[in-house]
């Protein structure tokens, strides 16, 4: 006190988050996009958080660039996607290289590559879920695709044969 002055207590979210942690929002067309910019750990708990928020059966596709195979499968239970992605957070996380996409007619949540998410919708609704989320709204976010050449993942065995095994127990398509 002596010091610092007289400040406001911070709330336990803002002393801890990452600076980073904002969206665009955007419409054309009828369609809303959001971009999400977050650190990677966030990005993929948001992902899977933000599914919750889905119907209850959802289209879903998974592309591994690493190994260049692709699965799809349409009417999904929403819970065993969220499962799913529930089981390959971390190696999401810490690997990228993974493209997944959650979608119905209305709404899709993609996961990209580069550890980016982003939200097509057309209503403007996932402008408030997010901001309930703690995230803030910004006029532009820096896009991270142009860091990593789509070849250049590292190779990351565990997340390869996770994949392989989610789309095996999903009895998923072969894209």
């Amino acid at each position: 006190m002596l010091f610092r002055g007289n400040q406001p207590e911070a709330s336990i979210w803002r002393r801890f988050r990452a600076s980073t942690d904002a969206f665009t929002f955007s419409e054309q067309d009828g369609i809303y996009t959001a971009h999400i910019g977050a650190t990677a750990e966030r990005v993929v708990e948001l992902f899977w958080t933000l599914t919750e928020l889905m119907p209850p059966a959802v289209d879903l596709h998974v592309d591994d660039l690493r190994s260049g195979r692709s699965w799809k499968s349409e009417s999904l239970p929403l819970g065993d996607v969220r499962d799913m992605i529930a089981k390959l957070r971390l190696l999401l996380a810490r690997f990228g290289g993974t493209q997944v996409s959650v979608y119905t007619s209305d709404d899709q949540l993609s996961l990209n590559e580069h550890l980016e998410l982003y939200v097509y919708s057309t209503s403007d609704k996932w402008l408030y879920l997010l901001e309930g989320r703690g995230l803030e709204e910004t006029g532009q976010l820096d896009t991270k695709s142009w860091k990593i050449d789509r070849r250049a993942f590292p190779p990351a065995p565990d997340l390869v044969n996770a994949l392989a095994a989610a789309a095996e127990r999903l009895k998923l398509e072969r894209a």
